[in-house]
Parts: structure tokens; C-alpha cells; sequence
């Protein structure tokens, strides 16, 4: 049986910003959650589409060249294959739905703990 997860509180407890946690999986998507400062993450590209869901704060993103800001409660779809990077300023709390292909959703670790969502920008 499933139970209830503290969104805000779990992405409180991370220990840096833009590190990630899997609060879950729906199928061979993972359901994460991170907190947002102000540095910008460089450039990425993924095999699958991918939901950034903000609950509180902005978002900054560079999409294909196109400045899009996600506010709380704002959900943008990122498409399958699409450049994007956080540009300076976003904060607050970000969740991120992800499908992964099953092999490596199979291999990652179920205690919780993710990969950082992208490197901040030095």
C-alpha cells in the first residue's frame, strides 16, 4: 500500500539544490522532486518527454532559444529530444515526472535518492 509523501518537506531535506529524490514511479515514469536556486543548469537534452511541474517559486527555462517561465502551480511539458537549460534565477520547488526506459528505471535506486537533475552553470 502506498503512502502519503511530503512533497515540500522532502525537497527541504535535500541536501543541495537541483539534486533530485524519486518521491516514486507510475509505470516506467519517475515522479521526483528538487529545489531550485537561483544558478542556472547547463543544456540537456532527453530520449523522452519530460513534465516540470513548479509548486512554488519560478522557473526559468531557455527552450529551443525561447524564454519560458513556469510559475507555482504551472506545469510545461518539455517534448521528447527538446534543448533546454534553466537560466539564471529560477528558485522554489520543482517537480519532475520522467519516463525512463524500463532497463534503466529497473537499475536505479529504490531507497529514494536520484541523480542530480543537470550540473548548475559555473
Amino acid at each position: 500500500m502506498s503512502s502519503v509523501v511530503k512533497v515540500s518537506e522532502t525537497a527541504a531535506a535535500l541536501p543541495r539544490a537541483w539534486s533530485s529524490t524519486v518521491l516514486g514511479r507510475v509505470g516506467t515514469a519517475a515522479v521526483k522532486v528538487l529545489r531550485m536556486d537561483a544558478l542556472p543548469v547547463e543544456e540537456e537534452r532527453h530520449a523522452e518527454p519530460e513534465a516540470l511541474l513548479v509548486l512554488d517559486g519560478r522557473l526559468e527555462l531557455d527552450v529551443e532559444g525561447e524564454a519560458v517561465t513556469v510559475g507555482p502551480g504551472e506545469m510545461y511539458v518539455v517534448p521528447a529530444g527538446t534543448a533546454h537549460a534553466v537560466r539564471p534565477g529560477s528558485s522554489g520547488t520543482l517537480v519532475i515526472v520522467e519516463a525512463e526506459a524500463e532497463a534503466e528505471a529497473d537499475a536505479s535506486d529504490q531507497s529514494g535518492d536520484g541523480p542530480s537533475h543537470g550540473e548548475p552553470a559555473r
